[in-house]
Parts: structure tokens; C-alpha cells; sequence
């Protein structure tokens, strides 16, 4: 994230509230976006207490309508997308015939198509990838971007704030299930989906409609919350972030997401011969989670030593302020069980490898 150049960068429909709330914006994969309003440790601990309001609008959204709209995503994604029923939402990963990962992604199945969202920075790149791959398939592929605003609801009393505005009954909205629903009296699709470990929901109304809509769940108790928040959350949460975990030369199998990935799935799908291989023949590294176990915090793209020599990289790291203590994960070689160290400015610090994620919900 780098400081904002003026004019230079798209702008999601909240954009006037952050200035509004004070937020400071940086340039985030091209969108002009808050990372943080009263301070991140503030508003990390108001989704872990009660809960965080987040404008999600930059990710990219991508309808799949057709005969051959299923037949499609079965080809490009990892996950078995035929076992999800409508009004349920599925994570996937969209990976390169090598085995490497293009993106990760959440595929809605709604009553009539599919609607997959997929990473800002990438939305382009898997356009591309996803027409290149079903040019003889009866698919009409949309970009839908422009056409929704999201907003992330997340923490304990999320579903408390979120009730007040709508007529059904959240409690029964299952984990990764959602439901078309009037929120505040605008229409939108509500999911229980979230990026951050806690209970939450994801809202998706259109671009008029979410001003209004932001500034009524502040109202009702949710706090603004940024990007410097929402990556600390997910990094105790232990999920992966495109370009920090996955990347093209990462396959889902090495970044510890397997549940996302159904080798026995009918039908073939872009990277599934190499991932195969890779299973059956091992993996080149793998993430771990760690905790320093001195002074400093570790960043992305420090390296990690054992024995002396470097044998990986740190890919994510931070002071926990859950935990209040130095996390990270890094790439290492798959025998690696412990006895590593972060080079932080050129000194060693030892870290012990734990068990992710680092929090958990409830514990």
C-alpha cells in the first residue's frame, strides 16, 4: 500500500464516507481505499469485541450465465462447484496448468447463475483466464464489478446490528449460505461469509444504495474499520492473502488450502493433472505459522534461517494484537518441524513453528 496520487486511482461508492470519518486512504491494487480510521489495533479489537464495518467494493465481481455456466466453473475452479446448492457460497482456487494459483475466490450459487468474487488486483488476469479457458463452452461470462457495492459486517454483534434491518431470520442463515434480501429497504444479497475469524456477514447492495446503508450499521453500533484491520484479523485467522500466501508460483496444495481443492471431482479441471503429481510425489515447501520468540516483528519477504542457512521467506507477519505477541507464516522446506529463525535487519530472531491459525472464534 503506497500514498495516495491524486486523481490517479478508482474510487468505490463510499468513497465520500471515509473522507467523511477522517480515514486515511492509500492506493490499494488501483482503488483509493481507508486503511485505517481511529487506529487498527482499535478497530482490530471493535471486530473481536462487537464489530467492524468494512467497504469491500474494489474486489472484483464476475457472473457465469448459460447451458454450460457450471461446466465452465467446473473446469476453472479447484472446488467441485456441482455440490453446492443454490444460496450457498463455496471458496476455490483458480490455478495454472503448472499447479500454480491464479486466485482465490468465492463462488455464490444463485438461482439462476453463479456469481464468483475474486481479488481486486487480479479481476483483469482471471477475466482473461477464465474466457481463454471456456472460448468453446456456452457460457456468457459478465464483469459485474461496477454493478455492486460490498460491505463486510464483522464481529460477535454483527448479527444483533444486522437484524434491525432486515425481515428474515438471520440465526438461521448458516455459514456460507445466503439469501436475496431487502436490508434497510434496498435490495441485496446477504451472505454469511467474512474474512476476518469472526461470526459476520458480507452485504452486497447496489452503489446507490450503500452510503445510506454504511452509515445507518454505524449508527446501529458497527464500527469503520480499514485494511490495516482487516489484515491483522485474516492473519490471526490464519487465511491466506493473494500476492503475500498464493501467487503464481504457489499451488493450493502448498498454501495449506486442500479443502478448497477436489482432486475426485468428474470433471477436469485447469491444474489438476500437477497437483496430482504434486501430491503423490511431495511438496516443495509449505506454510507454516510462527511465533518470534524475540524481539521484533517480522514482515513479508524476510528470510527464515535453520541450521544457518536460509531456507525460506517470511510471507505475512505482525504484532498480534489479540495475542499480543510477534506472528507470522512463512514458506519452508515440508520436513521443516522447528528450530528456524526470521533475519530481521540482518539478525537472526528465533521463532517456534504453532499451529494455525492463531485464534480461533470462541477459544
Amino acid at each position: 500500500m503506497v500514498a495516495v496520487a491524486e486523481g490517479t486511482l478508482r474510487r468505490t461508492p463510499l468513497y465520500d464516507e471515509h473522507r467523511r470519518l477522517g480515514a486515511r486512504l492509500v492506493d490499494f491494487a488501483g482503488w483509493e481505499m481507508p486503511v485505517q480510521y481511529a487506529g487498527i489495533r482499535a478497530e482490530h479489537e471493535a471486530v473481536r469485541t462487537r464489530a467492524g464495518l468494512f467497504d469491500v467494493s474494489h474486489m472484483g465481481e464476475v457472473a457465469f450465465r448459460g447451458p454450460d455456466a457450471e461446466r465452465a466453473l467446473q473446469r476453472l475452479l479447484t472446488r467441485d462447484v456441482s455440490r453446492l446448492e443454490r444460496g450457498q457460497a463455496g471458496y476455490a482456487a483458480v490455478c495454472l496448468e503448472s499447479g500454480g494459483t491464479v486466485d482465490d475466490v468465492i463462488a455464490y450459487r444463485r438461482e439462476e447463475d453463479f456469481l464468483v468474487v475474486v481479488n481486486a488486483a487480479n479481476r483483469e488476469k482471471d477475466l482473461a483466464h477464465f474466457r481463454r479457458h471456456t472460448s468453446d463452452l456456452d457460457v456468457e461470462i459478465s464483469d459485474e464489478t461496477e454493478e455492486w457495492a460490498l460491505l463486510a459486517l464483522q464481529g460477535p454483534a454483527s448479527e444483533e446490528i444486522l437484524q434491525r434491518f432486515v425481515g428474515r431470520d438471520l440465526s438461521t442463515l448458516g455459514r456460507y449460505r445466503f439469501v436475496r434480501e431487502e436490508v434497510g429497504g434496498a435490495p441485496a444479497i446477504v451472505s454469511r461469509t467474512g474474512y476476518t475469524g469472526e461470526d459476520g456477514f458480507e452485504i452486497f447492495v447496489s452503489p446507490r444504495d450503500a452510503p445510506s446503508l454504511w452509515r445507518r450499521l454505524i449508527e446501529a453500533g458497527a464500527a469503520p474499520a480499514g485494511l490495516g484491520a482487516r489484515d491483522t484479523l485474516r492473519l490471526e485467522a490464519g487465511m491466506c492473502l493473494y500476492g503475500n500466501e498464493l501467487d503464481e508460483e504457489t499451488t493450493p496444495l502448498e498454501a495449506g488450502i486442500s479443502f478448497a481443492v477436489h482432486l475426485d471431482k468428474e470433471e477436469e479441471f485447469v491444474g489438476r493433472q500437477a497437483l496430482r503429481r504434486q501430491r503423490e510425489e511431495g511438496l516443495r515447501k509449505k506454510l507454516v505459522g510462527f511465533e518470534l520468540e524475540g524481539r521484533g516483528i517480522a514482515r513479508h519477504g524476510y528470510p527464515v534461517a535453520a541450521g544457518g542457512e536460509e531456507v525460506g521467506v517470511v510471507t505475512s507477519g505482525t504484532m498480534s494484537p489479540t495475542l499480543n505477541r510477534a506472528i507470522g507464516m512463512a514458506y519452508v522446506p515440508p520436513d521443516l518441524e522447528d528450530g528456524l529463525a526470521v533475519i530481521i535487519r540482518g539478525r537472526p530472531v528465533p521463532a517456534r513453528i504453532v499451529p494455525l491459525p492463531f485464534y480461533r472464534r470462541g477459544r
